[in-house]
């Protein structure tokens, strides 16, 4: 059975490798609340998992070490596994979807693992870890499902509470539900007082789900830009933890989360993925209710695959009203674009693209499309410049 005890040798036991992530100050991301931001991103290897993989390792006895170890995940156990593997002079075997980040592949080979790419999603790396483990022999480290795993997450509500003793609430990304039954198992025991919150994609609501309908429930499938947290299924361990100690589990969209990314990279230079940016997207959209109290959101990490992070700020742009398409239809005559300029330029619209189209057939044979693709401030001043060019005698499309 977890006790807090448990909680409270894993701390001492990570003071060894996990880093005692910072509590960042960060009121803009959601105004009429005291909001703060733990750092788990920059957490070793990138995300909390290693506190849970690396304290259920260190309860290995020789033989179970001797056999080595398998996991499977998303990326981030991944990493926490393999470098506590590597610490401890264990093997690691390593089951990941193939639709994983390379930036985690190859993070996780670097720490000496060996990697197993298995098609489909995490549930399906799940499967083929298990049949390994029977075939080898191998000790397999569940990324949620177990209580010395989860004991280790639960490091981080020690820390929240030695940090800010005073906080009101806490927003937590749910996948399979480890972190937040360690962080409000803690909590909860410690300061009762404090509410806490999952926080999951609408893509993946498996916890949410499975809550509402009072028994663990599997997602026939999963999508969201959040892959960290596109689990099917939640842990039997995790569903009751969650069902006695949580508040309330809220989704946020992949537009929501998308915006949240890019608020932490340029507000507060912090760099998260999906999973990791759930928490804010939740605070910065209403998702709960936290007007005038102390809040904090955890970041549980940070290792964003390069490749796409240029479309997940494209869609926080689009999203947080900073870039907008309009498309206008216009008489094919001299002056016009000259018009539609002056009434963006004027407004302080910044033209960052520009198509011009004859008109389709059936359409009147003077008139002409532009499509133009601005920089703006916000979802205000789109609207500014819009109704400027109705008023002007434009028409919109």
């Amino acid at each position: 059975m977890l006790t807090i005890d448990n909680v409270y040798k894993a701390n001492q036991v990570l003071k060894k490798v996990a880093r005692k992530t910072d509590i960042i100050y960060a009121p803009k991301l959601c105004p009429g609340c005291d909001l703060y931001l733990k750092t788990e991103n920059l957490q070793i290897t990138g995300s909390f998992k290693v506190r849970g993989a690396y304290y259920k390792m260190s309860k290995l006895t020789a033989e179970e070490k001797a056999r080595g170890v398998i996991a499977c995940s998303a990326g981030n156990h991944a990493q926490g596994v393999a470098l506590a593997a590597k610490e401890n002079g264990i093997k690691a075997v390593i089951c990941l979807p193939d639709g994983a980040p390379i930036s985690k592949v190859e993070a996780t080979k670097s720490y000496g693992a060996e990697v197993c790419l298995v098609e489909g999603v995490y549930d399906d790396a799940y499967k083929r870890a298990l049949q390994l483990r029977d075939e080898k022999g191998y000790t397999f480290i569940h990324p949620f499902n177990d209580e010395d795993v989860i004991a280790g997450q639960g490091t981080i509500g020690l820390e929240l509470l030695e940090d800010l003793p005073d906080m009101d609430v806490v927003l937590v990304p749910v996948g399979g539900g480890g972190l937040i039954s360690g962080i409000a198992y803690t909590l909860k025991t410690l300061n009762p007082h404090v509410k806490v919150y999952g926080v999951q994609a609408t893509g993946a609501p498996s916890m949410k789900n499975s809550l509402e309908h009072g028994e663990v429930e599997e997602l026939s499938s999963v999508a969201t830009i959040a892959d960290g947290i596109a689990v099917r299924k939640p842990g039997d361990l995790t569903y009751d933890f969650c069902n006695k100690y949580v508040d309330e589990i809220v989704t946020v969209t992949d537009d929501e989360i998308s915006a949240a990314i890019l608020a932490l990279m340029e507000r507060h230079k912090l760099v998260t993925e999906g999973a990791g940016a759930v928490a804010v997207a939740a605070a910065m959209f209403h998702k709960v209710d936290i007007e005038g109290k102390k809040a904090v959101c955890v970041l549980s990490g940070g290792n964003i695959d390069v490749t796409i992070l240029s479309r997940v700020i494209k869609r926080g742009l689009l999203m947080s009203g900073r870039s907008c398409q309009l498309v206008i239809e216009l008489m094919d005559k001299p002056g016009q674009l000259k018009h539609v300029s002056r009434i963006i330029a004027d407004l302080g619209g910044n033209v960052t693209g520009v198509l011009h189209e004859r008109s389709s057939e059936g359409s009147d044979v003077n008139g002409c499309y532009l499509r133009i693709e601005l920089e703006t401030r916000n979802h205000e001043h789109i609207a500014q410049i819009k109704q400027a060019l109705v008023d002007f005698g434009f028409k919109l499309l």
